[in-house]
């Protein structure tokens, strides 16, 4: 260990420089578009640094713009995550080919996430994909138990698990209120559930939202000012 900070006393300026650059390789290998800027910005400082400190000014501009490049996405990422705008809930059939091709697709990526969907739309399910522009962001599959809606799949793509596309199927809750819904309850299976940051409450191990409760359109909007 002393070695190792002996080295550093007189490398730090190099530790710095590979530092950055190795976070810069890194954030470009993420498929979470805002897990990549946050990142790819975090190396564009460290660089601006190491570069200023060694006088490459051409290097400290080139990524003193780059770095504005992605705080100016991050922060309209961040203003997004929440906004009902920039998503559209599309109701599609059980059969819907496009939908078989989208599960088909992301059949590996869904039974880690949610091991207990059946890889498939079953009969008496309803099915709503989540699109941004011409992105599929997301797909929710839902089943009826008399005025409750379970939740049998939620699932967003990589480049949008930093997102919860789905509470756009919950807040638009006009969707489910004219099938005669009264509650959505989820799965306990799900992995990393975002359910209590949009208006949820815990029931046991799943979640249950009240769709005549105005309260998660109120909280989702207040969260998403302070996220």
């Amino acid at each position: 260990m002393k070695n190792l900070v002996d080295w550093l006393a007189g490398h730090w300026i190099d530790a710095l420089g590979w530092g950055g650059s190795a976070l810069l390789v890194y954030s470009l290998i993420q498929q979470r578009v805002l897990r990549f800027r946050t990142l790819n910005l975090v190396a564009g400082g460290v660089l601006i640094a190491f570069n200023a400190i060694v006088g490459v000014w051409p290097m400290v501009a080139l990524n003193a713009v780059t770095s504005a490049i992605n705080l100016w996405f991050i922060a309209r990422l961040r203003r997004q995550r929440h906004d009902a705008a920039s998503f559209e809930v599309i109701e599609v059939g059980p059969d819907d080919q496009y939908l078989r091709h989208v599960l088909e697709t992301h059949a590996a990526d869904i039974r880690e996430h949610q091991p207990t969907f059946a890889g498939r739309v079953l009969p008496g399910q309803e099915a709503f994909v989540v699109a941004k522009g011409d992105e599929t962001v997301g797909v929710v599959v839902i089943e009826r138990d008399g005025d409750i809606a379970l939740v049998r799949l939620d699932y967003v793509t990589p480049r949008y698990r930093d997102f919860t596309p789905g509470e756009f199927v919950w807040r638009r809750s006009d969707l489910l209120r004219r099938r005669g819904y009264k509650h959505v309850m989820t799965s306990p299976e799900i992995v990393a559930p975002y359910y209590d940051r949009i208006g949820f409450r815990p029931n046991g191990r799943g979640f249950v939202l009240d769709l005549d409760d105005p309260q998660p359109d109120a909280a989702a909007t207040q969260r998403s000012s302070v996220a």
